[in-house]
Formats: structure tokens, C-alpha cells, sequence
């Protein structure tokens, strides 16, 4: 790796390499991490709204969605149904948010090791 300006090598080490491998693995799931939460985030926003819709409805009995299949169901049974699927929802959110902040934690400590080694050679930042 040359380093701008002086025209000097800069060598880069095995361990470096490793270094900067794994911040490109942890960068990755970052950005997968990111777009798992989303769905989440809207995935408990719709049920949500649904159990909202449930409490509004005059019906004894609701169409359930199960799969591909619509089955008439209670309603009691659906607003029970809806709040396990919101809390099971809810837990996973909350440990990808948790993971997110891991990850985070460790790219900080890979960023400040190579930059701290390779100063302007090296752009870990996104555009």
C-alpha cells in the first residue's frame, strides 16, 4: 500500500490484513443488520395498526391471515394471537439493536487501530 504524498511503502501486515477483512465482514452485517430492523420496526408498526383495526371493528369474528390461507377466528383469540406476534417481534428488535450497537462498537475499535497505522491511506468511511 503506498501512502499519499511521501511515495514511501507502507507495509501492510498479515494482521492487518485480518484487520481490514474484518471490518469489511463487520461493515456487511452492519448493512444487513440495518435492513433486518427496518422490516422489524414495520412489521410491529403493522401489527399495531391491526390490533388498532381489531379494536374498532363490530365483529364477532375476524378473517387471520395464516400463510396463504384466510381462517375466521375470534376476536379475543386474534387480539392474543397479535400480541404474541408483537412481542416476539419486539425481542427480536431488540436483540438486533443490540447487535447493531456490538458491531459498531468493535468497526470504532478497528478504525481507530488502522487509521491509527495507515493515517490517510486507508477510507473506511461510506460516501
Amino acid at each position: 500500500m503506498q501512502q499519499q504524498g511521501g511515495g514511501s511503502e507502507m507495509e501492510v501486515t498479515w494482521e492487518d490484513q485480518q484487520n481490514i477483512n474484518k471490518f469489511g465482514r463487520l461493515n456487511n452485517r452492519y448493512h444487513e443488520l440495518e435492513d433486518e430492523i427496518k422490516i422489524a420496526k414495520e412489521t410491529n408498526e403493522n401489527l399495531e395498526d391491526a390490533s388498532n383495526e381489531l379494536i374498532l371493528t363490530d365483529e364477532d369474528s375476524v378473517r387471520f391471515q395464516i400463510g396463504e390461507v384466510f381462517v375466521h377466528m375470534a376476536n379475543d383469540e386474534v387480539e392474543s394471537k397479535i400480541d404474541q406476534m408483537k412481542e416476539i417481534t419486539t425481542k427480536n428488535l431488540e436483540k438486533l439493536e443490540e447487535e447493531k450497537a456490538s458491531l459498531l462498537s468493535q468497526m470504532a475499535e478497528l478504525k481507530k487501530i488502522l487509521y491509527g497505522k495507515f493515517k490517510d491511506s486507508i477510507n473506511l468511511e461510506e460516501d
